[in-house]
C-alpha cells in the first residue's frame, strides 16, 4: 500500500507541475491526466505510464478496462529481449494468452508517435488486427516497428525499473524468460484517489 501512495504522490506531483519526466518523448502531451495514467507495480519497483487515447482510443479503453478488472495483476513479463522490448500482459505466460477479443489496429504515422525508448505498444500476432491484452515497452529506439504496431502510451517515470526486468539469455531469439519477473499489480491512477 505504501508503494501505491508513493506512486500516487509522484503522479499528482507531476500532474500538478504539468511537466513530464525529461526522458518523455516530445510527442507526449505536456500534462498528465490521472484517468490516462497507469501505475504499474513490479518486483523491482513502480512504473508510471502515460496513455494516449488521442492516438489509440480503443487500445487505451481496452487496457484501462483490463486494468480495472485486475486482469494484469500477477502476470509475468514472459518475453524480454535486451536492447529491444519487455513484453507482458499474457495471463498464461506463454505468449499465446489473452482475452480472446481482438482489436483493430490503430497505427500512428511516425510523425505522430514513434517507437522511442519507453514506448508502450500492443503486441500482436502476424495479422494487423490481432492485438488483445499483451503489451510491450521498448528498451531502446526501435523505428522499424513504427506504423506496424499500435502505440498507446509511454513510460513517464520508472524506466530504470523497466530496465531491471529479468531478460532472456543472450542469443535466444524467442526472448522467452524461464524464471520471469512479475507485474504484481497495475491500476489507473484516478482509481487510487478512492
Amino acid at each position: 500500500m505504501r508503494a501505491w501512495v508513493a506512486s500516487l504522490a509522484i503522479v499528482v506531483g507531476l500532474a500538478g507541475f504539468g511537466a513530464p519526466a525529461a526522458a518523455t518523448p516530445a510527442w507526449f502531451p505536456p500534462t498528465l491526466d490521472p484517468e490516462n495514467t497507469l501505475v504499474m507495480l513490479t518486483q523491482n519497483g513502480t512504473v508510471l505510464i502515460g496513455l494516449r487515447p488521442d492516438l489509440a482510443p480503443n487500445h487505451v479503453a481496452r487496457v484501462k478496462q483490463l486494468t480495472r478488472n485486475w486482469f494484469y495483476d500477477g502476470t509475468p513479463f514472459h518475453r524480454v529481449i535486451d536492447g529491444f522490448v519487455v513484453q507482458g500482459g499474457d495471463p498464461t505466460g506463454t505468449g499465446e494468452g489473452g482475452t480472446g477479443k481482438k482489436l483493430k489496429a490503430e497505427f500512428s504515422p511516425p510523425s505522430k508517435a514513434s517507437h522511442v525508448r519507453g514506448t508502450l505498444a500492443m503486441a500482436r500476432d502476424t495479422g494487423n488486427d490481432t492485438a488483445d491484452s499483451q503489451f510491450y515497452i521498448t528498451l531502446a529506439d526501435v523505428p522499424r516497428l513504427d506504423g506496424k504496431y499500435t502505440i498507446f502510451g509511454t513510460v513517464i517515470a520508472g524506466m530504470d525499473v523497466v530496465d531491471q526486468i529479468k531478460k532472456a539469455p543472450k542469443g535466444l531469439k524467442s526472448g522467452k524468460v524461464t524464471d520471469p519477473d512479475w507485474l504484481i499489480a497495475m491500476r489507473v491512477a484516478a482509481d487510487l484517489n478512492d
